[in-house]
């Protein structure tokens, strides 16, 4: 075997040339779900989605958009999911005059049914920051806030790494990043635990789980919905 210092520069190249396993083609047209998402919503129904209190979901379907029906509850999605790229725009309406703070027109996107994604009307309104809109709901304030007006459509691009569990001890936490409107606002952060809105968070071992939309008694908006299971090459 010839020795380095024997060899063309184009085969000492190709020593850290890797050729397998060749990434599967996936088109991403421009304002279009990726090729290999699953469409959780296309403005038309909520065939994926069913209430988190058992049956079909109560929300309102109307000009290509879902609105919470406050009083019905969260939706969940019939489709459980481990590790995910999430795509969800929302949009809050306009406050009454008298909301301030966390009843600003508040909803959530909740992985696996437990870690919460804020969503809130935070263009000019005061809360605690790790409350405000993109934060991990009472663990992770957002490196800043990109919030647009009410009335205007925000998007959340999620990254999201589920935890491990070795039978009921947590193995490795979960991580997420999380671009608003764009913006990266969580850069792979720690996810603590379970979102809790009293106490401190903690992990309760589980498997794959849905995506939760939350009712939080506001008629925040959601459209163009969509997920991409993330596998490793090699599985």
């Amino acid at each position: 075997m010839a020795s380095d210092e024997e060899l063309e520069d184009w085969q000492k190249a190709e020593k850290t040339e890797v050729w397998e396993p060749v990434p599967p083609k996936v088109t991403a047209e421009p304002g279009k779900a990726p090729s290999d998402a699953i469409v959780l919503f296309d403005g038309k129904d909520l065939s994926a989605w069913e209430s988190v209190k058992g049956g079909e979901a109560q929300w309102a379907v109307s000009d290509g958009a879902m609105t919470v029906k406050p009083g019905t509850g969260d939706i969940k999605t019939k489709e459980s999911f481990c590790d995910v790229q999430l795509h969800v725009e929302w949009k809050a309406p306009e406050p009454e005059a008298d909301m301030e703070g966390q009843q600003r027109n508040n909803s959530g996107v909740f992985l696996q049914q437990r870690y919460e994604v804020q969503v809130l009307d935070s263009y000019e309104s005061k809360t605690y920051a790790n409350g405000q809109a993109a934060s991990i709901y009472k663990q992770t304030i957002p490196l800043v806030n990109a919030t647009r007006p009410p009335e205007q459509w925000q998007e959340y691009d999620i990254i999201f790494t589920a935890p491990r569990f070795d039978d009921k001890t947590l193995k490795t936490p979960g991580y997420i990043t999380v671009l608003h409107n764009g913006v990266v606002v969580q850069n792979h952060v720690e996810i603590q635990g379970k979102t809790e809105w009293i106490g401190e968070p903690s992990y309760e071992a589980h498997g794959c789980a849905p995506i939760q939309l939350q009712d939080h008694s506001n008629e925040v908006s959601f459209r163009n919905i969509w997920i991409r299971k993330i596998t490793p090459l090699n599985q």
